[in-house]
């Protein structure tokens, strides 16, 4: 079976789910009273008793100063709003630069300036994660070139993106044992059920050198005027064995009802205007670091303390 082919017509298929942000942060309250009188949080608690990582992604390879005048896109800005998301509660950043045309660009030499602005600013207490999208731009051999010649500390890989098709099988399983090797933390992001259980086969092939990788769940990319909802994380969650380091991001206005779902269920979470510019009421939101404090008020709320970077590099140390 086509399993690429199953992820386009899972796409198709997915509609809106409107949520109002407000009214679900009510609910989940009154939810977590009715949980504990029928015995029915003891996993959540369990996993609540881990600090949550948040990460915060300032601009994403489509993103312009149209979309929001306070874009993060040259090597000072980004070193700025790291600082910013660090002092609201990030532990992570996932970076996209921009080449001189101010388009998403995978070339390492324009990574470079922007990784040294953001550590001249936070120095190792955010861990920085490149992003590999393609953007249609990008084929895999490109993708995986630029992380070989970064070697960063972290990047992020859509499986859909990296694998294509299954002539690429070899070399990208060459890569990730490369990657491992060398240290370098890896993150799948996944879209949809269909992904999750396509990962899990590669896995079990031997594709893929982690028993337990971290991913990323994505939330509302293929859904009209990409919007999400908390409910969209259940199937995702449902199709997954994997445990001990999953993070969601979602897109839209929703977006902290979401990262409100993932760190009720013990997950962690990605914030910023590369998803959303929005505050549960509506309004734009300033900056990211203002999206990530609302994050870090949720996780507090749900019993998390927030992680610093060598917590995270721990984690993700355990996972190579």
């Amino acid at each position: 079976m086509d399993l690429f082919r199953l992820f386009f017509v899972a796409y198709r298929q997915q509609g809106p789910c409107p949520v109002d942000p407000v009214v679900y942060r009510l609910n989940m309250d009154r939810q977590d009273e009715q949980d504990k009188k029928n015995g029915t949080m003891t996993v959540d608690a369990q996993k609540n008793l881990r600090p949550a990582i948040l990460c915060v992604a300032p601009n994403g390879a489509r993103r312009t100063r149209r979309d929001h005048p306070n874009l993060a896109t040259t090597p000072s800005e980004l070193g700025r709003a790291a600082a910013e998301s660090l002092e609201a509660g990030a532990a992570m950043i996932h970076l996209h630069v921009r080449d001189r045309n101010m388009a998403h660009t995978l070339e390492a030499g324009a990574y470079r300036p922007a990784i040294r602005a953001i550590r001249s600013q936070v120095g190792g207490k955010l861990v920085i994660q490149v992003t590999t999208e393609s953007c249609g731009l990008y084929r895999p051999e490109e993708q995986m070139r630029l992380v070989r010649e970064l070697r960063p500390e972290a990047v992020s890989l859509s499986i859909g993106e990296i694998l294509p098709d299954p002539t690429f099988e070899t070399r990208v399983a060459e890569f990730l044992d490369w990657l491992r090797a060398e240290g370098i933390f890896a993150q799948f992001i996944v879209f949809d059920a269909n992904q999750v259980r396509f990962l899990v086969q590669l896995i079990h092939r031997g594709i893929v050198p982690y028993s337990d990788p971290c991913v990323l769940f994505v939330l509302g990319r293929y859904t009209p005027n990409q919007q999400s909802a908390p409910s969209d994380l259940d199937p995702l969650l449902e199709a997954s064995p994997f445990g001990e380091a999953w993070f969601l991001c979602a897109f839209g206005k929703h977006e902290l009802a979401c990262v409100d779902r993932a760190l009720a269920r013990g997950g962690h979470a990605r914030i910023g205007f590369e998803n959303n510019f929005y505050r549960p009421d509506g309004t734009r939101a300033t900056s990211n670091a203002e999206l990530v404090g609302l994050a870090a008020t949720r996780a507090r709320h749900r019993g998390r303390s927030l992680a610093n970077a060598d917590q995270a590099r721990e984690l993700f140390s355990r996972l190579l």
